[in-house]
């Protein structure tokens, strides 16, 4: 099992979207039968076995093993992961584009971004997961408190230069073997937990 899985297609997007669905992932951190499931959710057992056909189907919950049980042979499923992130990519038509209006400022902006790190990364890992190789990346993740607007800004500006100076010294053009990595750096205002 994964600790995040990101889910491209749309059809399994708008499975994982149900509900009903998505609490049956959430419960199927441990694998257990549509029985099982059926008294943990207070649903029959055929309606839960018909959304874990669905969720089969688009690659959401995987059979562990097969039991059987007198005339009836249980079906252990389990979830393909922890949790799962949406990618822009299943909302192919729609998803956002950063290069439509590019502003350092702009929230919005951000998301788009933001949107584009998460169909990138998920691209990456699902080709690195058919070719049995890991992905190269690094991320930092932290919280500054500033004490007024000014020095927020004073901190993006020297953020921004330090960045700048850093790809400026490591950026080789002509570097034949070379690959090229995207740097994202954001700062936003920090969400309270359980918001």
């Amino acid at each position: 099992m994964f600790s995040v899985a990101v889910i491209e297609d749309s059809a399994a997007a708008e499975v994982s979207l149900d509900p009903i669905r998505a609490r049956l992932l959430a419960e199927l951190a441990e694998p257990a039968s549509a029985t099982m499931l059926a008294g943990r959710v207070d649903l029959p057992r055929q309606k839960v076995n018909y959304h874990l056909r669905a969720l089969e189907a688009h690659g959401l919950v995987e059979l562990v093993e097969e039991r059987r049980k007198g005339n009836v042979t249980e079906r252990m499923m389990r979830a393909t992961a922890s949790s799962y992130v949406i990618s822009p990519t299943a909302l192919a038509a729609v998803q956002p584009d950063p290069a439509q209006s590019p502003d350092r400022l702009s929230a919005r902006w951000l998301l788009a971004v933001a949107g584009r790190l998460v169909r990138d990364v998920g691209l990456l890992i699902t080709g690195a997961a058919k070719a049995n190789q890991r992905v190269a990346t690094f991320a930092l993740d932290g919280e500054v408190r500033f004490a007024s607007p000014a020095d927020r800004a004073a901190f993006a500006e020297e953020l921004a230069t330090a960045v700048t100076t850093l790809v400026g010294k490591y950026h080789d053009e002509t570097a034949e073997k070379g690959r090229k990595h995207r740097v994202v750096v954001a700062v936003h205002p920090s969400v309270p937990e359980g918001s």
